[in-house]
């Protein structure tokens, strides 16, 4: 992730705001999906997708082994993720709670 330093802590802020918002007037799925397409790199939208793919697994109550087994995704990245489920800033949660089943099948 590139440093920038031309923006202050608070412009930082601001431009995550603004994206919060943008993202907020996407009505459907796929609205979503090609704003992301748009903004994302094909990398940072598969890095996106995998960790949504491990967040489901261990909702499952998955091993790390397995879940690597299942997706490819690193040993780090799922320790990371699981870290982010339990003790982040509550939007994996969230996401988990409002989509329900969907996101397990």
């Amino acid at each position: 992730m590139k440093n920038h330093t031309h923006l202050t802590p608070r412009q930082e802020v601001q431009a995550q705001r603004q994206l919060a918002e943008a993202l907020l007037t996407l009505q459907t799925p796929e609205e979503v999906r090609s704003f992301l397409t748009d903004l994302c790199t094909p990398n940072e939208l598969q890095a996106m997708a995998d960790r949504w793919a491990v967040v489901e697994c261990l909702q499952q109550g998955l091993a790390y082994r397995e879940i690597y087994r299942r997706t490819g995704v690193s040993l780090t990245t799922i320790g990371r993720v699981a870290r982010y489920l339990a003790q982040g800033s509550g939007g994996y949660v969230i996401a988990v709670s409002r989509t329900g089943s969907r996101s397990h099948g």
